[in-house]
C-alpha cells in the first residue's frame, strides 16, 4: 500500500470554516486512490507555529512515501517551509486548490498566490518535487497527482530493491553491464552476483517430492506440441528450485542467469523452462544474459504499474513499426491463451524447452535503462503493440519454432527518431501509457528522459 502524508494550509485570517471545508474535499478526493492517507491536519501561520508543530509531530514517524502540501489559501512561505524542512528528504506534491464563482463573479482564498510563492522556493531549496492546480470549473488534477504517488512510491521501493544475477556479462555483451556504486548510490538497487556452481550443488540437495510436483505441474498446465523427454522437464524443475533456493534466502525480486556463456555452453541446458519455473514458483522478474541495466528496469514499471514486466527484444526495424520478440520465454502474465512449449534445438546447443506461447496486445509502455558517461537516462515511448506477423530466428532446427512476437507501432515518436536514440538489443515493456509516471521518476532522481 503506498503511503501519503497529507497537510492542508490556509492563512491565519481566512475563516477556518472555509479552510476545512477545501481541506475535507481534497481528502475525500484522494480516498478514491488505493493508498494510506495520514492526515496531519490543517496549517496555518500562527506565531508560535503550534499548528506547523502539531504536524510535524503526527508525521515524524510515518513511513511515508511523499507528503502532499495542500494549499487552500495564502499562506506565508515559512509557515510551511517550517513543515516541509523535516521532511525534505521525501518527494513533494505542491497542490494548489483554487476558488469558486458565484455568479459571475469570482471568489478566492489565494491559493495560487500561495503556490506561486512555494513553487520557486521548493525550486531553490533543492526539494524533490511536483507542482499540480485546480482550475476553476475544470476537474482536478487527479491523474497527475496518482502518477505522482506512483514514482514516488518507485523511488522509495528501489532503495530496497535486490537482484541475483547468476554470473556475470554474458556473451561478453557491453550494454548489460551496470556501475554498481552509482547505481546503488542514485537508485538504493543492490545487485548481488552468484555463482553456477553454488545451483549446480543445491541440485544435489533437493526434495524428490519437490522435483515430481515441479513436474507434474508442468504437464497438467503446459501445452506440449510434441512429446517431451522427461529428464528434461526434471533437469528444468532442478534448476528452478535450486536457484529459488538462492532467492528464498536473499530476498530478490528479480533474477538475471548467464544464459548463452553459462547455462548453455557449460550445463547443456537453455534455461527458457528454468525461467518460466521460476516466475511461477517464486514470483520474481526474469532476464536473461546479465542484463542488470534490464532488470532495474522491469523493477521501475513494476513499482509504477503492479505488473508482471516482460523483457522483448528487437529483431527487425518497418518503416512504421518494430518487430520484438524472444527466442525462450514469456511470463505467463502477458501470455494470451495457453501456455505453450515445444522441445527443440538451436544451433550445436542440445535441446530444451521453448515457449512458443502468443503474447497479449495492447496499448504498451516500452523503457530500458541508460548509463553513459556518469549519467543514468531513461529511453521511452509508448504505442501499439498488435499480433506479429509469423517470424522464425534463423539456426533452429526444422519445423523452426514461430516465437513469440508483437509488432509494436510508436505514437510518442516516430521509428527513425526511436532508432537514432535506441540504446541495448533488450527493451521491457508495460501494458498501458504510463510515460507521465516515468517522466515524474525522471524528475524526481534527476535522470534525463529520452
Amino acid at each position: 500500500m503506498k503511503k501519503i502524508g497529507f497537510i492542508c494550509f490556509g492563512e491565519i485570517n481566512t475563516p477556518i470554516s472555509k479552510i476545512q471545508e477545501k481541506h475535507d474535499q481534497a481528502i475525500n478526493l484522494l480516498t478514491n486512490l488505493d493508498i494510506e492517507i495520514l492526515d496531519a491536519g490543517i496549517v496555518i501561520d500562527d506565531a508560535e507555529y503550534n499548528t506547523a508543530d502539531n504536524a510535524i509531530e503526527k508525521l515524524i514517524n510515518f513511513d511515508m512515501d511523499c507528503i502532499i502540501i495542500c494549499i487552500a489559501g495564502w499562506i506565508p512561505t515559512h509557515a510551511v517551509i517550517r513543515v516541509t524542512d523535516h521532511f525534505r528528504h521525501i518527494p513533494v506534491l505542491l497542490w494548489g486548490l483554487c476558488g469558486w464563482k458565484e455568479g459571475e463573479k469570482i471568489i478566492t482564498t489565494a491559493d495560487q498566490a500561495g503556490t506561486t510563492a512555494l513553487r520557486f522556493a521548493f525550486d531553490a531549496m533543492d526539494y524533490r518535487f511536483k507542482f499540480v492546480y485546480n482550475v476553476i470549473g475544470e476537474a482536478e488534477p487527479i491523474e497527475k497527482i496518482s502518477t505522482f504517488i506512483d514514482a514516488a512510491y518507485t523511488v522509495k521501493q528501489l532503495r530496497k530493491a535486490r537482484i541475483g544475477t547468476m554470473g556475470y556479462r554474458d556473451m561478453l555483451l557491453y550494454g548489460t553491464q551496470f556501475e554498481g556504486n552509482s547505481l546503488r548510490g542514485k537508485f538504493g538497487v543492490e545487485v548481488e552476483p552468484f555463482e553456477m556452481l553454488e545451483i549446480v550443488q543445491n541440485t544435489e540437495k533437493l526434495n524428490d517430492e519437490k522435483i515430481e510436483a515441479g513436474i507434474q505441474y508442468i504437464k497438467n498446465n503446459w501445452v506440449f506440441k510434441q512429446s517431451c523427454d522427461n529428464d528434461v522437464l526434471r533437469k528444468g524443475v532442478m534448476y528452478a528450485l535450486a536457484i529459488g533456493k538462492k532467492i528464498e534466502e536473499r530476498k530478490y525480486e528479480a533474477v538475471s542467469l548467464i544464459d548463452v556463456d553459462g547455462m548453455k555452453k557449460l550445463l547443456e541446458f537453455p534455461p527458457a523452462m528454468v525461467f518460466m519455473l521460476l516466475e511461477h514458483y517464486y514470483n520474481v522478474l526474469t532476464i536473461p544474459e546479465n542484463d542488470i541495466m534490464g532488470s532495474v528496469t522491469q523493477l521501475i514499471m513494476k513499482y509504477i504499474t503492479g505488473q508482471v514486466i516482460p523483457y522483448f527484444e528487437y529483431y527487425e526495424f518497418f518503416k512504421e513499426s518494430m518487430l520484438v520478440g524472444v527466442p525462450d520465454y514469456i511470463p505467463i502474465a502477458i501470455t494470451d491463451g495457453d501456455v505453450t512449449v515445444l522441445p527443440t534445438a538451436f544451433g550445436l546447443l542440445p535441446p530444451s524447452l521453448v515457449n512458443i506461447s502468443r503474447p497479449k496486445t495492447g496499448y504498451v509502455t516500452c523503457a530500458r535503462l541508460i548509463y553513459k558517461k556518469g549519467r543514468y537516462f531513461m529511453h521511452a515511448y509508448t504505442g501499439t503493440a498488435k499480433k506479429s506477423m509469423p517470424w522464425e530466428e534463423y539456426g533452429w532446427d526444422s519445423p523452426a519454432p514461430q516465437l513469440p512476437g508483437l509488432e509494436i507501432f510508436p505514437d510518442s515518436c516516430t521509428v527513425e527518431e526511436f532508432a537514432q536514440k535506441v540504446s541495448g538489443q533488450h527493451v521491457i515493456i508495460a501494458y498501458g501509457n504510463y510515460l507521465d509516471a516515468i517522466k515524474d521518476l525522471c524528475d524526481l532522481l534527476d535522470i534525463e528522459l529520452i
